[in-house]
């Protein structure tokens, strides 16, 4: 899933922008757009398929939140799509409370679920999304669409019924436009469709089926999947059975909140008690050099540690999905729980996920500035 220039990356930070306007896409999403100031464009520029971080405080606690950019890039403004979580506080409120004229943080754009093509010309381009994983591909594949006269896009979008289907008319229009070139097929999980293939939920069987009838690998250039684990995992095993190269797939996961993540400007709490075995932990940032111990024993994360020493270190999902947290580990070793983020030319070249970092060494070095 490598498209942006790893070398050309700048770390993200948090501006504070208005929110411009507020649209219901169904019962439980919403489509919030923020404007960006003149003095911001450049920082707010991205790629289709990347994402931002939003920060606020609700009762007390700061809480941050990852979103991908649902429209195709514009000066001026970015717009994120929030589904509501079962007990999400942030996306409860965002789609209950959040009103224009509000402002938030919003962090500049990250992620690598982009296209690594760079001529689009005759591409055929294909997404799988579940649920709101249909937010980043649609910037995909509008921006896909209107680069290239030839280029094709084929998008299985998978929901329990058409009251759950995010950008349903949007989607449509889009096929109006292109009806030759866009070819759309909704899932519908609870919800009998006339076709069986499109009825029911997403199997091994059913997306074996999908490749041998509606989208044949032999003829799509790039993959793009994006939903939970399952669904996106099942793709990946199914495209490398018929042998498509990872390389033309890219892809992007849900995640969800857990009680020993980062929250806010603070980690998981951690004592470090006198005379107990813990590691060091060094870390560049900004130019600046911090330092922190960790016990041994709370087998905490390097972003955890770093959390209390410096409560400006880059994070956003803190599940190993989004990257932000990225850093280079110049010395010691360390044990990564989870990556979803990191390409293998990265992981050779020493990039970590510091939010799944955990110490090995004595003394572990880490700089995020590279």
């Amino acid at each position: 899933m490598a498209a942006v220039n790893v070398g050309t990356r700048r770390r993200a930070r948090f501006h504070e922008l208005a929110v411009s306007d507020i649209r219901r896409l169904t019962a439980d999403s919403v489509e919030v757009t923020f404007t960006v100031p003149d003095a911001l464009t450049g920082d707010y520029d991205y790629l289709p398929g990347q994402y931002v971080a939003l920060r606020t405080t609700l009762d007390g606690r700061e809480l941050r939140r990852s979103y991908s950019l649902c429209r195709p890039p514009a000066a001026g403004s970015v717009s994120v799509a929030i589904k509501r979580d079962l007990g999400g506080r942030f996306s409860s409120w965002a789609n209950d409370e959040l009103a224009v004229g509000d402002r938030l943080d919003v962090m500049s754009p990250e992620g690598t679920f982009t296209s690594g093509l760079t001529d689009l010309d005759a591409r055929h381009i294909v997404g799988i999304a579940a649920g709101s994983g249909i937010t980043p591909l649609m910037a995909v594949a509008q921006t896909v669409l209107a680069a290239s006269d030839s280029a094709r896009f084929t998008l299985v979008y998978t929901n329990r019924s058409t009251l759950d289907v995010m950008f349903l008319d949007e989607l449509a229009d889009l096929k109006d436009r292109y009806p030759a070139r866009l070819a759309l097929h909704h899932v519908l999980s609870r919800e009998q469709r006339t076709a069986p293939l499109l009825s029911g939920r997403i199997d091994e069987e059913k997306l074996r089926r999908m490749l041998a009838v509606l989208i044949p690998p032999a003829t799509v250039d790039e993959w793009f999947l994006c939903g939970p684990f399952e669904l996106v995992q099942l793709c990946r095993d199914a495209l490398a059975d018929v042998g498509v190269q990872p390389g033309h797939v890219r892809y992007e996961l849900f995640t969800t909140g857990e009680n020993d993540r980062p929250e806010g400007d603070h980690g998981r709490p951690v004592v470090v008690r006198r005379g107990e075995d813990v590691f060091r932990i060094d870390f560049t940032l900004d130019g600046q050099s911090a330092s922190v111990e960790s016990p041994v024993s709370a087998n905490e994360s390097i972003l955890n540690a770093a959390l209390r020493v410096r409560p400006d270190v880059p994070f956003a999902c803190a599940g190993g999905v989004c990257g932000t947290c990225r850093a280079r580990l110049v010395e010691g070793r360390v044990q990564m729980t989870e990556n979803y983020a990191l390409e293998p030319d990265e992981l050779e070249r020493g990039y970590v996920l510091t939010c799944q970092s955990h110490p090995q060494t004595e003394r572990v070095l880490v700089d995020y500035d590279v």
